[in-house]
Formats: C-alpha cells, sequence, structure tokens
C-alpha cells in the first residue's frame, strides 16, 4: 500500500463515521469530519481532481460553521430542529446549483487539465450547497447528498480511487438513511410538521 491509499484509507473511515454520526445528529460527527475533509485535499489534489481539492478546502470552514452551529445552544434547546426549504428556497438553491456548476466546469475546462470538469465541478457546487443546508439542519441537505454521491461514484471509479468509490457508495447509502431517519423526526415532531 503506497502512501497515497494509507492517507485514502483514513479519510476514507473517518469520513463514514462522521456522515453516520451526522445522520444520527451526532456533534461529535464534525471532527472526523474535519479530519477526512483536510485529509482529502491532498488527495484529490493528487489526483487533478481541482474543483474537489477546492471544495474540500471549503469543507474545512463549513465543518466548523456547522460544528459551531450545532453547539451554540440556548438553555432551553435541547437541539436545532430539522426544517424544510420553501419552494422559493429550493429554487433559489437548485437555480445556484445549475449557474454555479456551469460556469465552474467551463472555467476548469478552459484553465487546467482538469479530469471530468463538468462532472467535478457539479459535484463540487451541490456538496458546498447540501453542506450549508446540513450545516442548518435543512431535511432537503440529504436529497443533494443523494445525487451528488451518485456522480462522485462515476467519477471516482473512473479515476481509479476505488475506496473513494465504495466511501461515496456507502454515503450513498447513508444519505438515503439520513433523509428517512431526519423526515421521521421532523413527523414526531408536530411543531415542525
Amino acid at each position: 500500500m503506497d502512501t497515497l491509499q494509507v492517507i485514502e484509507f483514513i479519510a476514507v473511515v473517518s469520513g463514514i463515521i462522521h456522515v453516520f454520526l451526522l445522520t444520527r445528529e451526532k456533534i461529535i460527527a464534525w471532527p472526523f469530519g474535519l479530519l477526512s475533509v483536510s485529509l482529502y485535499i491532498y488527495i484529490f489534489g493528487e489526483s487533478k481532481l481541482y474543483s474537489d481539492a477546492i471544495l474540500h478546502v471549503v469543507y474545512v470552514v463549513l465543518n466548523i460553521y456547522g460544528w459551531w452551529n450545532w453547539a451554540r445552544r440556548g438553555k432551553e434547546t435541547i437541539h436545532i430542529p430539522i426544517t424544510r426549504l420553501s419552494g422559493k428556497e429550493t429554487g433559489a438553491w437548485s437555480g445556484l446549483i445549475l449557474a454555479g456548476f456551469l460556469i465552474w466546469g467551463y472555467l476548469m475546462k478552459a484553465n487546467t487539465d482538469a479530469s471530468f470538469p463538468y462532472g467535478d465541478a457539479f459535484t463540487t457546487v451541490a456538496s458546498l450547497v447540501a453542506q450549508f443546508l446540513l450545516a442548518r439542519k435543512k431535511l432537503e441537505n440529504w436529497i443533494i447528498w443523494i445525487i451528488v454521491d451518485v456522480v462522485a461514484i462515476a467519477i471516482y471509479a473512473l479515476k481509479g480511487l476505488y475506496l473513494t468509490t465504495g466511501l461515496y457508495g456507502v454515503y450513498l447509502l447513508l444519505s438515503t438513511k439520513g433523509f428517512l431517519e431526519w423526515r421521521q423526526t421532523m413527523k414526531a415532531e408536530p411543531s415542525q410538521v
């Protein structure tokens, strides 16, 4: 096993722990996320998936924000409630993903030797939106993650990052689990229905 494979293995394990704990709404998820995304900055840089490398730099910031947001609680607040996006918010976030990935994909194709510039740009932009919505505990974050995971599985398999391909297969299952569990939690809280 070479150095990149060892780093990828550690990133995969910490990433699985991170997402599993997020589906359970556990604040301890965030340090595992920080470890995983930090390692992936190096992995994706070495693999010429530059959009993913940049994405993971931003993930460091978003993981810190998520950790802070989930940790800030009033004495009366047991946890931050799960909520849904309005129709207008859904349209705005969808438009941002579409415009963002087309622009970013064009820039990557025109200015770098990036592999899969548009697919990589889609997973980057959609992941940023999903991560922000996750930190805000919006149910729809899981739907975006499911779509991102499907696209990412194809890209990473084609790049020969098989451990990461497997990781995103696990992420796909965990994202589906997260959506179902968070939706059930919302139904159980009458004020959130």
